[in-house]
This record gives C-alpha cells, sequence and structure tokens, in this order.
C-alpha cells in the first residue's frame, strides 16, 4: 500500500473476525472494483460476436441490468451499510449476515452464464439481494427512529420494485418499453446520488479547502428531488420519453445551478475533491441532454443515457469508493499516489463514451473497445491502490 495512506491515531485492540466481512464497504467495494474492471470488457468482447461462454438472451439488455443493479448496486450497498451505522448510530450487518448478502449479489452475477441454470433463478437471487439490503439497511434506521433517513428506505423500496420489473420485462412476463425498464433504475440511482451529493459534497470540499464560501443548497436539493421522483414515477408507468425529458431536463439545470455555491473551482489539485463535482457535473449535462433528447433528432438516447451512467454514476461512485475507503479504515484524508491516473482515466472513459457516438458513429466498436479498456484501466488502478486496505483491519486498530 503506498505511504501516503496513512495512519490516524494510537493503536487499540482490532476487532475479531476477518477485516473483509468487518463493515459493508469492504466486500461491496472490492466486488463493484472486480465487476467494474471485469465486465465491461466481458460485455466488449461479447458484443463483439460468438464468445466461448454462454450468452444472455439480449446482450444489450444484460448490460443495462448490470450497470445498475450489479455494479452500481454493489456500491450502494458499501456506502448505505457503512454510513447508516453513523447516521442511526446503530451497528449495520457484518460477518456471516454480510457475506449471505454478497453471496446473493455475486450468484445473480454469475447465474445469468450458466446454461442450465433457468433464467427464473437469477433473477429470484438478485431480488433476493435486494430485499436482504432493504431490511439490512431499514432496520437499524427504523429502531433508532432515524426520520431523516427514512427516505432511504423508500429509495430501497423502489430499488426492489424496480429490480423484479426489469427481470419481468425479461422474462416476457411484462412488455414494457426496453429503454422504460432500465431508465427506472438509473433514475433511482441518479435520485440516490443526487441525495448524497447535497449532503456530502459541500462539506466536504469545505472542510478540505477552508473556503467559507462555500455553502449548502438545500432549495435546490428538494427541488431536483422532486424533478427526479417525477421522472422515475413516469419512466416506472413505462409512459413515452418526451414525457419525463421536461422534468428531467429542469433537474439537469438545477444539479448545475447548486454546484456554483459547491466551490469546484477550489478542487482542481486534489482528485478526492475533483471527482467528485466532475461526475456531479456529468450528471447534469446528462440529464440536461436527456431533456433535449425527443426535441433533438441528432442526438441519440444513448448519449444522454451515457453522460449520467458513464460519467456522472461512473464518476461519483468511483470517487466515494476511494474516499470511504481512506476514511473508513483509518487512513489520512490523502489522495493516493495512482489515484489522480485512475480518475483521469475513467474521465476520459465517459468522455468518449458519450461523443464517440456522435463524431465516429461508424467506427462504433472501437469506439466502445476504447472506452471500456480505459474504464477498465480505471477500476483496476483502484484496486492496486486501494485492494489491501479492504481486505486487512484498520490500520488504527478500530473496529470496521
Amino acid at each position: 500500500m503506498s505511504s501516503h495512506l496513512l495512519s490516524l491515531g494510537r493503536e487499540v485492540p482490532r476487532a475479531s473476525g476477518p477485516a473483509i466481512l468487518a463493515s459493508g464497504f469492504r466486500p461491496f467495494f472490492l466486488l463493484a472494483a472486480l465487476y467494474a474492471a471485469v465486465g465491461i470488457p466481458f460485455w466488449v468482447a461479447t458484443l463483439a460476436g460468438a464468445p466461448p461462454w454462454h450468452v444472455p438472451a439480449n446482450p444489450l439488455d444484460w448490460h443495462a441490468h448490470e450497470m445498475v443493479f450489479g455494479y452500481a448496486g454493489a456500491v450502494l450497498a458499501g456506502f448505505l451499510l457503512t454510513a447508516i451505522r453513523k447516521w442511526a448510530g446503530r451497528p449495520t450487518v457484518d460477518g456471516v449476515p454480510l457475506l449471505v448478502l454478497c453471496v446473493l449479489w455475486l450468484g445473480a452475477r454469475v447465474l445469468p452464464f450458466l446454461p442450465r441454470v433457468p433464467p427464473l433463478a437469477a433473477a429470484v437471487v438478485d431480488v433476493a439481494f435486494w430485499f436482504g439490503l432493504l431490511v439490512a439497511c431499514a432496520r437499524p434506521i427504523v429502531q433508532a427512529r432515524n426520520r431523516r433517513n427514512y427516505g432511504f428506505v423508500v429509495l430501497l423500496g423502489a430499488f426492489v420494485l424496480a429490480v423484479m420489473l426489469s427481470h419481468a420485462n425479461r422474462l416476457g412476463f411484462l412488455h414494457a418499453e426496453f429503454w422504460g425498464a432500465h431508465s427506472l433504475g438509473v433514475d433511482l440511482v441518479a435520485l440516490a446520488i443526487v441525495v448524497m451529493a447535497g449532503r456530502v459534497v459541500p462539506s466536504f470540499t469545505r472542510n478540505a479547502t477552508r473556503r467559507t464560501d462555500i455553502s449548502e443548497t438545500p432549495v435546490h436539493d428538494r427541488l431536483v428531488v422532486g424533478c427526479l421522483v417525477l421522472v422515475a414515477a413516469l419512466d416506472a408507468a413505462s409512459l413515452p420519453p418526451h414525457w419525463s425529458a421536461v422534468p428531467a431536463g429542469i433537474s439537469g439545470i438545477l444539479v448545475l445551478a447548486r454546484a456554483r455555491y459547491w466551490g469546484p473551482q477550489y478542487t482542481l489539485r486534489d482528485p478526492l475533491l475533483w471527482g467528485l463535482h466532475l461526475a456531479h457535473a456529468w450528471l447534469g449535462v446528462g440529464l440536461v441532454l436527456r431533456g433535449l433528447v425527443p426535441w433533438v433528432a441528432w442526438l441519440p438516447p444513448s448519449v444522454a443515457l451515457h453522460a449520467v451512467t458513464a460519467g456522472g454514476i461512473g464518476l461519483v461512485t468511483f470517487s466515494m469508493m476511494a474516499r470511504v475507503t481512506l476514511g473508513h479504515t483509518g487512513r489520512v484524508l490523502l489522495a493516493p499516489r495512482g489515484l489522480g491516473a485512475s480518475m483521469g482515466l475513467l474521465a476520459t472513459s465517459a468522455l468518449i463514451r458519450v461523443i464517440g457516438p456522435i463524431v465516429a458513429a461508424s467506427h462504433l466498436s472501437a469506439v466502445l473497445a476504447v472506452a471500456g479498456a480505459l474504464w477498465s484501466a480505471s477500476f483496476a488502478g483502484y484496486l492496486v491502490v486501494y485492494g489491501r486496505a479492504l481486505v486487512t483491519p484498520r490500520v488504527d486498530g478500530l473496529p470496521g
């Protein structure tokens, strides 16, 4: 591990049990990074044709589902299981119950590629993971009567519904528009990011830069959450895209507007900060583009989608994984060597994935291959920098 990852505090007795199962961020961030590093090249190879492995019936459908409910789901699980301990002042699952959640998540990723396993089995395991995560997060929040975070219980309930709708559409039980079936999951991840960014990005930036002109934006936060809830409701009803375009565009404008109060201009030297701000900007741009798609003939829907997903969701999940891993393994919040490079690779991957289909439409396969290789290299870099920290005890000896 880099010498930049310095310990805090003095040694105290360590918690018993394997470190990897001491807190939710450890196994789920590790699984998310591994899946991100391997999954995208795996999908690009599948799309290129005739791979030697068993391929799900619709590779594009599999990719859309897995990036939301697989990769982003693992990061969300790791973040919430860790953050709720602090928010509610109650323990969340660790040890064997945490291992069970991880096995369910992993099973849902692997089963679709086993030729003799019926698709319904993978769907049941996937839904079981999300339901288990809902219970694991709701229990400490409700027990503590932590009303401020009841919204996350509702959000996870919506994820359970969304993953069920996605599988029902895939299995033929529900005949929804393809993009409508998966847009709901993207909407919910975007909503989670909007809420969490409003809580942490201004304070992270103010604390790190010591600038007094950085402030929270509660009015903007409530307005953008309201708009995104409306977008999610319209997508859940599988209404035509132009119905959700206006609230999506408004939410993007609000996202960009609130960012000017958060001091992005002060963050350029710190990857732990500029990654979050750049991700937030990508999210806003993607939502604005989604608002324009029905009215701009030359703008493909996939451009807006990947501005939100590859740009916004990809960068914010990477940035949160990087920061949470440092803070919750007892290390100083200083960007370790190599983090900026890995984040730069991810930002470049997102840019190529978004503008490539516009400027190089006749070379789409090459665009996907380059963007996928950069994405994979970025998360491989995360594993090199942070892998040891995720599987070893805290450097300060505290539990977690």
